[in-house]
Parts: structure tokens; sequence; C-alpha cells
């Protein structure tokens, strides 16, 4: 019994001798063992996993993560058109009885305008006198004609230099050449109406309020902003 007892502590000796000069041999402790295996289990929960050989994933996955810098970001710039620097204003105001028809003409960066439109010369007489028959006229502004607050109407068309100067040499002439006013036939519409064909515009029919007048006048055209004469003119 004395002997297995010895041959059963040196066996376990041997084994214990075995495990330690293991462990010095690989330079590790049991600890040491323990942290090693640890550090595997992390490294393998959190190692990225590798991208797609797909160029098409690849390609999405990127742009969706690059952040767009809003000053590399440029507004797209869309041609205004040229609307001149002269214009034609025709317009439309309030009066004692259905209205006036004029127009302002004159340059887009001066506040100055000219007025130009046909009225019975003098006061109310002559304007009763003017349903009857024909009664001396005037052809500048009259009283409201620059007052904004007398305003129903306006449609602005805008001219280049050379074309104004052939619009504005019209108007002069016109009002030059309209000594009376009637109206039924010679009225204030029918003054601008004229201008507006010399320019080129479609005119509705004169024998309608002022402001009405106006409104079908830039609805004809289409709202149009500019002008261009024919070459005749």
């Amino acid at each position: 019994m004395g002997r297995a007892n010895q041959k059963r502590a040196g066996l376990q000796t041997f084994v214990g001798i075995s495990m330690f000069a293991a462990s010095v041999g690989l330079g590790i402790g049991t600890s040491s063992a323990q942290q090693l295996v640890a550090r595997a289990d992390h490294q393998q929960q959190y190692t990225p996993a590798k991208p797609s050989m797909k160029p098409g994933v690849t390609t999405v996955a990127a742009a969706s993560t690059v952040p767009v810098s809003t000053s590399d970001v440029k507004p797209i710039r869309r041609p205004q058109p040229s609307k001149g620097p002269y214009y034609v204003d025709f317009r439309a105001r309030t009066a004692a009885s259905y209205g006036h028809a004029f127009i302002w003409f004159g340059k887009t960066s001066e506040k100055q305008v000219e007025v130009a439109g046909l009225h019975p010369a003098g006061d109310t007489l002559p304007y009763i006198l003017g349903h009857l028959m024909w009664v001396p006229s005037e052809t500048g502004a009259s009283y409201g004609d620059l007052d904004e607050e007398y305003l129903t109407a306006s449609y602005r068309v805008y001219l280049s230099e050379a074309d104004a100067k052939k619009v504005f040499t019209y108007i002069k002439h016109l009002q030059a050449t309209s000594p009376i006013w009637n109206a039924e036939t010679t009225n204030c519409t029918a003054f601008i109406g004229r201008i507006a064909s010399f320019m080129g515009l479609k005119v509705p029919f004169h024998l309608i309020k002022p402001e009405e007048y106006v409104n079908q006048l830039k609805a004809l055209n289409g709202g149009r902003q500019t002008v261009q004469l024919d070459s005749d003119r």
C-alpha cells in the first residue's frame, strides 16, 4: 500500500510539473490565458464586417454617409428676359363718370414720367357736350393721372432705346394732331389704342370702360412685358 501511494503521488507530481512547464514554455499563465480568450471574444464581437465587393453596394453606402456641404451647392440661375430701359404704361383711373384711360411713358431709371391722354378741354360742360358733338380736347395730364390712389388698371410694356424713340415720337405726334374729343369716336380709350396698335399690340373695341379696356388689352396680348417694333416702323 505504501508503494502504491508513492506511485500515485509521483504521478500527480509529474502531471503538475508537466502543466507548469507547458505554461512556462508558452509564456502565459492561467490568468493570462483567460485574458487572451476574453480579448479574442471582444475583437470578434467588434471587428467590422468586410465591405461588399459589389460596386453598387459600396457606392450607395459611401454616398449615404458623406455629408454634402451647403457651400458646394450652387443655385440654378435661369436667364431673365431683358425688359429694356424704356416703357409705356397703359393706365385707367376713376373719374366722376366711367373713368379715364391714359398712358405714362419714360425711362425706367428715372422717377419723372410723361403723361398722354385725350380728354375734353375745360370742365363739366365740354364733357357733357362731347357726348353729342365734337369738342376741343387736351392731350396732356389731367386731374388724378399722377395719383396712384385713383388707379384702377395698369399694363406696362418695356422697350429698347431704339424702339422707344420711335414710339415716343409717335405719341408726341398723336398729341399734336388730336384737337377734338367725342365720347363715342375720338375718346380716351381710342387714343391709347392707337398707341398700342403702333407698338404692334392687339387692341380691344374702344367703346368699353377704361378699366375694362386696359385689362382686356393686357389679356389680348398674354400679359407680355416686352415689345419689339417691326422693321418698317
